[in-house]
């Protein structure tokens, strides 16, 4: 078991967030890396998750789904332990459960599915017509653009180095108050080379899966995650693997919101390689309350 540095770039630190220590069969502990979060990022405890269910798996089954919840925040501070359960090892699928813990309670839990590699029916919707991510602003160029006059939370956030970058097509949604359709595509891609293994290449699509969604599902009411009269958390979590992909180029994640009521918004998300081959789809619900005092 690897563990961040300091002094690593922050693909190094999230690879060895993924790597995680054996403490007995089916029981896995992992870390956060010390970047001054106040609760640890669910698309962490997702890939963490992943990566050990993905311990218990024969070598020839790979990801293709998981549905996961999430009930407490995560203590950055502290160790998270993974306790697998094995399910099921059918002929073509296998089913786990994974439960994550923290302070002597669960903190979420993840089924996930694994089958072996299979030919058969193969379609799937066209990629989005959008301006290729070198067309686009870089986060450097955004961050000297935008982030002098932009509000404190939304600058840290931006001033944070995230192993994944991100290229927003439209700056729309971060600059307006408006009320706006929706709607976002974001170009995406690994900061730094991820091992060429499919064990490692989902957990790190399970991590970036998390990234951007809550904040699509405000935008049709004219504000952000970053609105600090608005309570905001992820709910729940599910994620389709449909094609592998070696995550050595920009990603296209499309995201949408159908619906938002009962202080839940719902959005879904697809990722396409930039050559159009759709690799995955997300859908997620989170928690969008206005709080009790505005």
């Amino acid at each position: 078991m690897s563990h961040p540095s300091h002094s690593s770039s922050p693909m190094e630190n999230l690879l060895a967030t993924l790597d995680l220590e054996k403490l007995e069969e089916n029981l896995f502990r992992g870390t956060s890396p010390q970047v001054g979060w106040q609760r640890v990022f669910g698309g962490q405890v997702i890939a963490q998750a992943l990566m050990a269910a993905q311990r218990t798996v024969d070598a020839d089954r790979f990801i293709h789904s998981l549905h996961a919840y999430f009930m407490r925040p995560g203590d950055p501070l502290v160790p998270i332990i993974y306790q697998v359960d094995r399910i099921r090892d059918g002929a073509s699928f296998a089913t786990r459960r994974i439960v994550a813990i923290q302070h002597g309670h669960a903190i979420f839990a993840m089924s996930a599915s694994f089958q072996i590699e299979e030919g058969g029916f193969d379609h799937q919707s066209p990629i989005p017509n959008v301006p290729q991510p070198e067309s686009l602003m870089s986060e450097a160029q955004l961050q000297e653009a935008f982030l002098a006059n932009a509000p404190p939370a939304i600058r840290k956030y931006w001033e944070n180095k995230r192993p994944i970058e991100i290229r927003p097509v439209s700056l729309t949604h971060y600059i307006s108050r408006e009320k706006l359709e929706p709607k976002q595509d974001i170009w995406v891609r690994a900061v730094g080379a991820v091992p060429d293994d499919r064990h490692y290449q989902a957990a790190v699509l399970a991590y970036l899966s998390d990234m951007t969604l809550l904040d699509t599902s405000l935008y049709a009411h004219g504000t952000t995650i970053f609105d600090p009269t608005i309570q905001v958390a992820s709910l729940d979590h599910a994620m389709w693997f449909h094609r592998p992909c070696k995550l050595e180029d920009w990603l296209l994640y499309t995201q949408d919101s159908p619906s938002a009521s009962g202080a839940r918004g719902l959005t879904r998300g697809s990722l396409f390689t930039r050559d159009g081959v759709l690799i995955a789809s997300m859908a997620q619900e989170g928690l969008i309350r206005k709080r009790a005092n505005d």
